[in-house]
C-alpha cells in the first residue's frame, strides 16, 4: 500500500516537471517611433535570457523589419515562409545574443486576415511546436497604430509602452492607449520612460500620461521604470549589439537588467492560457477581424 502511495505521489511530481510551463509574452509598443521600442525589446530580451529565461523575439515591424538589422543577423527565411508551407518554424528561426532566438518579420500578420481554416491550423501547430522551448516572447511591433500594431497588442498578455521626454510621443502613446480601450477593451498597460535625464523625468512622463488617462479612460497604468539617455547605447547600437552585453556596466544596461527582473515576476494574467499557440490563435482572430472592418 505504501508503495502504491510512493507511486503515485512519483507519478504526481512528474507530471508537474513535464507541464508546460506558461509563455509570458510581452508585446513592446509606442506610437510613436523614434522612442527606442527595438532597443528596449532586445535589451529586455538578452537581460531575461541572461537570466536562465529562454526567450524569443518576433519582429513585428512588417513593414520595417530591424531586429535583424539591430543584431546584425542575416536572415534568409522569414514567417511568410511559415505561412506558406515553404518551411517550419524552426528554420525561420534565428540565433541571436546570449541565446535568444529571433523570428524574422515578414508581411506575415497582414496576410493572417486572409489565412484559410488549414493555414489557421498550420501556423498555430508551427508555433505549438516550440512553446515547451521558451518561457519568454517578446514582440517588438511597429511604430503607429495600424492593424498589426493593434493586433499584436491585444494578443499578448503583457503591454509595454515606451514613452520619451517628447510632447509628441505622450500623444501618440495617449492615442494608441485610447484606441485600444475604447474600441478592443484593453485596460492594462505598463509604461516605460525611455531616454530620460534623471529618475524623476521618468516619473514625470508617466505622471503626464496618467493624469490624461485617469481624466478620461478607463484603464489602469503601471509604471515599469525608465532607462536613462546613454552614449553607450548608441554605440552599442552603430556595432549591432545589445548594450547590456556590450557595455554592461553602463547606466542604461543596470537600467535594463532591473526592468526585466521586474518583468519576470509579473504575474501571469487570471485567464491567461499560458500556451503559445493561444497567443497565436488570438492574434490570428484580431488580424482577421481587423481585415474585415
Amino acid at each position: 500500500m505504501l508503495m502504491s502511495n510512493v507511486t503515485a505521489d512519483q507519478a504526481s511530481g512528474l507530471r508537474q516537471m513535464v507541464k508546460p510551463r506558461p509563455v509570458r509574452v510581452i508585446a513592446v509598443t509606442g506610437g510613436k517611433g523614434g522612442v527606442g521600442k527595438t532597443n528596449v525589446s532586445i535589451n529586455l530580451a538578452v537581460s531575461m535570457s541572461e537570466m536562465g529565461r529562454r526567450v524569443m523575439i518576433l519582429d513585428g515591424d512588417l513593414g520595417l523589419a530591424n531586429i535583424d538589422i539591430a543584431l546584425g543577423l542575416h536572415p534568409k527565411y522569414d514567417l511568410s515562409h511559415v505561412l506558406s508551407g515553404e518551411r517550419s518554424l524552426k528554420e525561420v528561426v534565428l540565433d541571436g545574443p546570449a541565446g535568444v532566438r529571433v523570428v524574422p518579420a515578414s508581411s506575415g500578420v497582414q496576410k493572417m486576415a486572409e489565412l484559410s481554416p488549414a493555414e489557421h491550423a498550420g501556423l498555430i501547430n508551427a508555433f505549438s511546436e516550440i512553446s515547451d522551448d521558451i518561457d519568454v516572447l517578446v514582440v517588438d511591433t511597429a511604430a503607429g497604430i495600424s492593424d498589426t500594431v493593434v493586433s499584436f497588442s491585444r494578443a499578448a498578455q503583457e503591454l509595454v509602452v515606451v514613452v520619451c521626454d517628447e510632447p509628441a510621443s505622450i500623444t501618440d502613446a495617449y492615442a494608441l492607449i485610447k484606441l485600444l480601450n475604447r474600441e478592443y477593451g484593453v485596460n492594462r498597460f505598463r509604461i516605460l520612460s525611455n531616454m530620460v535625464r534623471s529618475a524623476q523625468e521618468g516619473r514625470d512622463l508617466y505622471n503626464k500620461l496618467y493624469r490624461v488617462t485617469e481624466r478620461y479612460l478607463d484603464v489602469m497604468l503601471n509604471y515599469m521604470g525608465s532607462v536613462p539617455f546613454d552614449e553607450n547605447l548608441r554605440k552599442a547600437v552603430k556595432g549591432q549589439k545589445a548594450v547590456v552585453q556590450a557595455f554592461p556596466r553602463s547606466p542604461a544596461s543596470q537600467a535594463f537588467k532591473n526592468l526585466a527582473k521586474k518583468a519576470d515576476n509579473w504575474p501571469v494574467p487570471a485567464g491567461a492560457n499560458g500556451h503559445l499557440q493561444f497567443f497565436v490563435e488570438r492574434l490570428i482572430q484580431y488580424a482577421s477581424y481587423n481585415g474585415e472592418t
